[in-house]
């Protein structure tokens, strides 16, 4: 089994394997690479200079790399080179280049006849989200396609079939054909403006560190790092892979990537082939919660939250660190049971060197930085950037980029954005639907409800719900539904816990009274000294709903509103994760599985069980202010965060610094409960860290003395 026989995320799949084994006439490959080059320069006109509509832009955004699509994946593997193939794939380019001629020339008559569709109008809409769906199924086979034809006929046919909640009477073919084409809310919304801004301009960005060779400099800056370490080999593996995913943010890509180097570094030093293939896989899933990228996540993150993207990667940083921690805590404990003491003395690379001759790889990478910080747009941050990768290159003399170089990294960069790109467009229609219908409300009701109200059991919800969608849809994808359907009930619920904890405690703001007034006069008096959790959960389910949201603004600030619904969506996009590590369908697990010759699903169930940090961080955003927090509070959480999952998983290996007894195991799982359960005092955190360290000291004498 390859990596490439696995049914890959549209993000992930090798387009040059796509267009040498399928595509191998000479003039087709010229095209394309030409047709690459072209849409790469076309973009970064459009992001920095045009003023086109962006009707416009994103139609020809959808045509563009619809086409390198239908150019480099074939319909079916069995119509490869063959005639019949030639003509459908030709058809759809001609299909693609009309329709966005047809935007541009007859959108004016449209409106000019007041909205109303006549023949063509309605033959080109149709077309177009018929080519959505063909591209899409290319891709990524038909779960998306068919989800896709749920959400659009659930709008026009059967929805008004259903009671309940859920029923919806219903729009007519050409009004859901004008919303999905020709309007900002379909195809052409949103998320297709996300994808041929910011996620364009940074995968061409990582195109462009890649062929400066920056990720070279990764892996051999990790080895140098991890090189003395207890279980050094994988430690490599999940530095480099948090390092690449800061520039990559595709879980697969990283896997691949770093995985051929660090798998069988970690099976040379000791490590059990499917342990090391799990912590590739653990730690390249954690590529995408490494800012700044962060695959599409944080651009769309931004945008649905309104909070700036430099805040979201700000944020999002410490968590990322505590996922990366946890797996090589991991590492560390089989290590230590493995007696991997030090990798092999070939495979250690002196830091000196390593920046000596790869330190010109920091500077665009500082550059990005620099101009997220001091306000700038992050497209045009990305194209400085860029600017400063080739700059920087010169100042080395392996990876220099002249012209040529220049060309290539636009070309791969291209490529690697047209599956994301035919993805994005067609989640725009479900999207639609999903705001146009008010399902999204309707769901974040159903989830409410079926929680009774508890913010643990709507996690536990959503986490199930985004490992289902995630076993037919990309990370990507799973956030953008998952996100528009259940974050405001997670926002609603994080927001009133954090309202109940201050009337509870008194610290309710004087401003918030008001609301109360018109609710229970009585309980003003009550409000100010702090009520039992009983009597203001009471009190809160009398407020309107129309209400709530002013109440949360006069209680909790603006700001602090603002932090909980980054949170909300943190959270889901956390969870959005796990179908990378989980069974059935774990991307990235097969991915390491092929490279280390292991079986596939006894690989994905390490994986998993590595990725815990998945589940771990999630709660700790939703029960404590580890998202917006003030700087003391963070490193407090921070800190006990740390020790608390290394307790957590000497208690679930057995093994800490040498070998527990149950006895010890119970002691480690109590300690990490008292460092990582909310909302404890100070003096349980500090004795569960002490308690710990008792543990941690007492094996590791244990250990040098059976050494």
């Amino acid at each position: 089994m390859t990596a490439s026989s696995q049914p890959t995320a549209p993000q992930d799949i090798n387009l040059e394997d796509f267009e040498t084994k399928h595509r191998s006439g000479t003039w087709l490959n010229r095209f394309v690479f030409a047709l690459s080059v072209f849409l790469a320069v076309a973009h970064i006109y459009i992001n920095t200079i045009a003023t086109l509509p962006e009707l416009w832009v994103s139609a020809f955004h959808f045509a563009g790399f619809g086409i390198l699509c239908a150019l480099l994946i074939p319909a079916h593997p069995k119509w490869q080179d063959s005639k019949i193939a030639l003509f459908f794939d030709g058809a759809i380019v001609f299909a693609l280049i009309g329709m966005v001629l047809y935007i541009v020339f007859f959108e004016d008559a449209l409106y000019a006849r007041g909205v109303t569709f006549n023949t063509s109008d309605w033959i080109v809409s149709s077309i177009a989200v018929l080519l959505s769906l063909e591209l899409i199924r290319r891709t990524s086979g038909w779960f998306i396609p068919f989800l896709i034809i749920i959400a659009l006929t659930y709008v026009v046919l059967w929805g008004r079939w259903l009671g309940g909640m859920f029923n919806f009477p219903g729009l007519s073919v050409e009004t859901l054909l004008y919303r999905s084409f020709f309007s900002t809310d379909g195809m052409f919304g949103s998320i297709s403006r996300i994808s041929w801004s910011f996620v364009f301009m940074f995968i061409l960005f990582g195109a462009f560190l890649v062929k400066s060779g920056a990720g070279d400099f990764i892996i051999d800056l990790s080895r140098s790092l991890a090189s003395k370490m207890i279980g050094g080999p994988g430690f490599v593996a999940v530095l480099g892979s948090g390092l690449m995913g800061s520039v990559s943010g595709s879980s697969v890509a990283n896997t691949v990537s770093t995985g051929v180097i660090t798998i069988p570094l970690m099976r040379r030093a000791g490590f059990p082939a499917r342990f090391a293939a799990g912590v590739e896989a653990a730690a390249s899933t954690g590529g995408q919660l490494m800012p700044p990228v962060m695959g599409a996540g944080a651009f769309i993150m931004a945008s649905y939250t309104q909070v700036s993207y430099v805040t979201i990667i700000s944020v999002a940083a410490i968590p990322a660190l505590l996922y990366f921690l946890s797996v090589g805590f991991f590492v560390r404990v089989e290590a230590k049971r493995s007696k991997v003491i030090a990798t092999e003395s070939d495979d250690a690379v002196e830091i000196s060197q390593v920046l000596k001759d790869g330190w010109h790889h920091i500077v665009p990478l500082g550059v990005l930085v620099t101009l997220l910080v001091q306000g700038f747009t992050p497209t045009y941050a990305a194209g400085i950037s860029i600017l400063a990768v080739i700059a920087a290159s010169f100042l080395s003399s392996k990876h220099r980029m002249g012209p040529a170089a220049v060309i290539d990294a636009m070309a791969q960069g291209a490529k690697n954005m047209s599956t994301t790109a035919v993805l994005l467009v067609g989640i725009g229609l479900v999207v639609n639907v999903i705001s146009t219908t008010g399902v999204g409300n309707t769901f974040s009701l159903l989830i409410t409800n079926w929680a009774g109200g508890s913010l643990f059991f709507t996690i536990i919800l959503v986490a199930i719900a985004s490992l289902i969608l995630g076993m037919g849809l990309p990370v990507t994808a799973s956030y953008i539904v998952l996100g528009t359907l259940s974050a405001p009930a997670l926002f609603n619920l994080i927001a009133e816990s954090q309202l109940l904890e201050m009337m509870s405690s008194g610290s309710l703001p004087e401003a918030a009274n008001a609301v109360f007034m018109l609710v229970d006069p009585s309980a003003i008096a009550s409000l100010a000294q702090g009520m039992p959790m009983e009597q203001a959960q009471a009190l809160l389910a009398q407020v309107p709903n129309d209400f709530k949201s002013m109440l949360m603004d006069q209680a909790l600030g603006a700001q602090s509103v603002a932090m909980i619904l980054v949170t909300a969506h943190m959270i889901i996009f956390w969870l959005s994760q796990d179908s990378n590590v989980t069974p059935p369908v774990c991307l990235t697990a097969f991915a390491a599985a092929a490279i280390a010759k292991t079986p596939p699903m006894r690989t994905g169930v390490t994986a998993w069980k590595l990725a815990k940090g998945l589940y771990i961080v999630p709660l700790l955003m939703a029960y404590t202010p580890l998202i917006g927090g003030d700087t003391e509070t963070l490193l407090r959480l921070t800190l006990f965060a740390i020790f608390g999952m290394y307790a957590l998983v000497g208690a679930m290996e057995g093994y800490l610094e040498d070998k527990l007894s149950i006895f010890a195991r119970a002691i480690a799982l109590v300690a990490s409960v008292m460092m990582l359960w909310p909302h404890l005092a100070l003096w349980i955190n500090c004795l569960g860290l002490a308690i710990f360290l008792v543990l941690f000291m007492i094996g590791n004498k244990s250990y040098k003395k059976n050494m």
